[in-house]
């Protein structure tokens, strides 16, 4: 995913009425003080009648962001869990950078949250014993109140609201350490599951505005291609179609009273295409050019020792994946209303700001003048860092003057998105006498996500792919290089990004170093893991911790049942280190998996029950991506369009999934992504133990 900026926040508090709201300021490169202006960005809301709320400012796409951030702050403010309510934060400037991605809304949040409930707490505190002209030190808060330790007074904060927004603001308030935590590493259930249960939870989907229209969009078939012409004849001959009409150079928008009606119009729609450069664009020319690519001239991102010298007994391998896509189960869609001077957009987005600045330069008004509301995400996985359906649903309005929900289709979700960068990675080792290996040498070829948006490399890479191609086995003699290639297919964050292909390479090629040298591929890591060192940022000790727990909790090493075999993989990205075990059987020459023991540590865990489920769901994702998931092209188009062609992981597939972490203090890292990487090449190394045969490309079965 894109990088989150990373922000300094101040502290402070405004009375709001007789309330206390307690917020973050942006500095702006000065301090706080004085005549300085700052940006107020509210987290935290009490009025009077002891109402407690928190503001959310990352998008919930169902990894539980709307119950552990609200944790982090309930924590240090010492708050009645039982009385919290929150609400959602759309586009605003008073946030810092909102974007959800890179697994990082706890990470980047989790210090600001905690001085917003602690600079809160501090201040009721002093706000009782001033009520009670009795020393600070002998009064506590609990469960929202504060209490005098002598008297057993106590006032609620409801109460207390008023005086603490007069009182000066703590810059630098204590935090609790986490032996004290009451609610932070406790499995508190998610605040967003009744609403979802009793069907009141709204999606972008759901959303509907008085006289509101809906619309689709006709695309060019063919990637980069354009509208030549087209007759809507027949089109307006459908009943309730209102608007056909041209929205960017490669779009035409139809619009009718309802979703059918705007389908069937487009249907019978007349469009001449230009099918532009790419019309003969198809997978095995983009495969042989980056096979070819590999040979070429290649920047180095880690290296130790002199692999290229190393002498031994030499092993080789090369693997290839596939451009993927996100699929996730709610399509694109906006709703948006257009009111001249004015724009308001209600969608599912990771990134409401880029959307906010997108839609107004696409209608032409000034980002203050469009505001943009945060529904729950169906599913993003990255789809929804692009705002393409946002911007569109803006522009649709604006040419019908009127509110519009811009709607795509399964086959438009599909065939018209941004996709996981295909690959090609070309791996060698020497192995000394003994069958350890002295040497390793991994060449990563593919296209740059963020150099195809417009991002800059850096000496020839591409910042993420060296962020996400970690390494963290202590080779004497090591070299991981990279070939950046380009590609017209259009290329977008996928959920563990760069780090899913790295790891399905790297960490097959060690199994079979361990195959060619006669070791447990446990054993074979755990040594290339066993001296405590820092590479690169990445700690060994930390993932040789988590390694060691999968393994423990899989019961590496003891009987299997007959016919069951297993493969281990591990991987750190994201800040954070994961590990998985699988255990398969054959079954007409298809694996059957069986069980998935999945180990992460991500530092201090906010909420052990959303942690399980981001295991549990990645999982599921992860074979989805390692079984059947490919992108194909033929023509210039995208050959799948539905889940027929793409198929998920289905119900009868999903293996018993057990989700671990490493019991940890540390400040939070990610959580979503990390799972991703381990679980294919521990499959395809299962795989290898059931049947001899190495898997060197996704999907396993096509």
């Amino acid at each position: 995913m894109s990088p989150i900026s990373r922000r300094s926040f101040l502290t402070t508090g405004v009375a709001a009425g007789a309330g206390l709201v307690i917020g973050f300021y942006l500095p702006h490169g000065s301090s706080f003080g004085g005549k300085e202006a700052f940006e107020p960005n509210a987290y935290l809301k009490i009025t009077p009648d002891g109402k407690i709320t928190i503001v959310v400012a990352r998008s919930e796409m169902g990894q539980g962001v709307r119950t552990s951030l609200p944790m982090i702050l309930a924590e240090e403010l010492e708050a009645d869990w039982q009385h919290i309510s929150i609400e959602q934060a759309g586009a605003s400037t008073l946030y810092g950078d909102q974007s959800t991605g890179g697994s990082a809304s706890v990470r980047t949040t989790w210090d600001p949250m905690r001085k917003a409930g602690a600079a809160a707490r501090e201040m009721l505190i002093s706000a009782a014993a001033l009520t009670w002209d009795v020393p600070r030190s002998s009064c506590t808060a609990e469960n929202s109140a504060v209490t005098h330790t002598e008297s057993k007074r106590s006032l609620s904060y409801g109460q207390l609201a008023g005086k603490a927004a007069t009182l000066p603001i703590p810059s630098d308030p204590p935090l609790k350490q986490a032996k004290d935590y009451k609610l932070v590493g406790k499995p508190l259930h998610r605040l967003d599951t009744p609403s979802k249960v009793n069907g009141s939870a709204i999606y972008g989907i759901d959303f509907r505005l008085p006289n509101m229209k809906f619309a689709v969009l006709a695309r060019c078939p063919v990637m980069g291609g354009k509208v030549a012409s087209f007759n809507d004849a027949e089109s307006k001959k459908i009943s309730g179609v209102s608007y056909i009409g041209k929205i960017s150079d490669s779009s035409i928008a139809v619009v009718a009273d309802s979703v059918w009606g705007a389908m069937e119009a487009r249907r019978v729609l007349n469009v001449q295409w230009d099918d532009g450069p790419n019309k003969d664009l198809n997978s095995a020319a983009i495969y042989d050019g980056l096979k070819q690519a590999a040979s070429g001239k290649a920047v180095a991102m880690y290296s130790a020792g002199d692999a290229a010298k190393t002498s031994g007994r030499r092993v080789e391998g090369a693997y290839q994946l596939p451009f993927m896509a996100h699929a996730p189960m709610e399509p694109g869609n906006s709703t948006a209303h257009f009111q001249g001077s004015k724009c308001e957009i209600w969608t599912p987005t990771q990134v409401p700001q880029d959307l906010r600045d997108s839609a107004a330069a696409a209608i032409g008004l000034d980002p203050d003048q469009v505001k943009v509301n945060i529904t729950l995400l169906g599913g993003g996985f990255g789809r929804r860092l692009e705002h393409d359906y946002g911007v569109e649903a803006a522009q649709v309005s604006k040419a019908i003057n009127g509110p519009v929900q811009v709607l795509w289709t399964r086959e438009d979700d599909m065939r018209h998105s941004t996709y996981r960068p295909a690959s090609y990675h070309k791996l060698s080792a020497s192995l000394d006498g003994g069958g350890w290996p002295v040497a390793f040498s991994h060449r990563i070829v593919m296209p740059g996500i963020n150099v195809q948006k417009g991002f800059p490399a850096v000496d020839g890479i591409d910042p993420e792919v060296k962020d996400e191609a970690s390494f963290v086995y202590a080779f004497p003699n090591a070299m991981v290089d990279y070939v950046m290639t380009e590609t017209p297919v259009p290329l977008g964050w996928m959920r563990s990004v760069n780090a899913l292909q790295v790891a399905f390479a790297s960490e097959s090629f060690l199994d079979e170093l361990a195959v060619a040298g006669h070791k447990d591929p446990l054993e074979l890591r755990l040594k290339l893991l066993a001296k405590d060192e820092n590479l690169n940022g990445w700690q060994t000790a930390r993932m040789r911790g988590t390694l060691q727990l999968a393994a423990e909790k899989a019961g590496w090493g003891k009987p299997l049942a007959a016919g069951h075999y297993r493969g281990i993989a591990c991987f750190a990205c994201f800040n954070s280190y994961a590990a998985d075990v699988v255990e398969i059987s054959m079954e007409n020459n298809e694996p059957r998996i069986h069980r998935v023991v999945a180990v992460i540590d991500c530092g201090q865990v906010v909420n052990p029950n959303i942690l399980a489920q981001q295991i549990e769901g990645g999982v599921v994702f992860a074979l989805t991506n390692a079984l059947r998931a490919q992108i194909t092209i033929d023509k210039g188009r995208i050959v799948q369009g539905n889940f027929d062609d793409y198929q998920p992981a289905r119900m009868n597939e999903a293996p018993q999934v057990e989700a671990y972490f490493v019991p940890s203090t540390e400040s939070p890292t990610g959580a979503g992504e990390p799972c991703i990487p381990p679980l294919a090449p521990a499959l395809c190394n299962a795989i290898y133990a059931a049947t001899k045969k190495r898997i060197r490309a996704l999907p396993i079965l096509t």
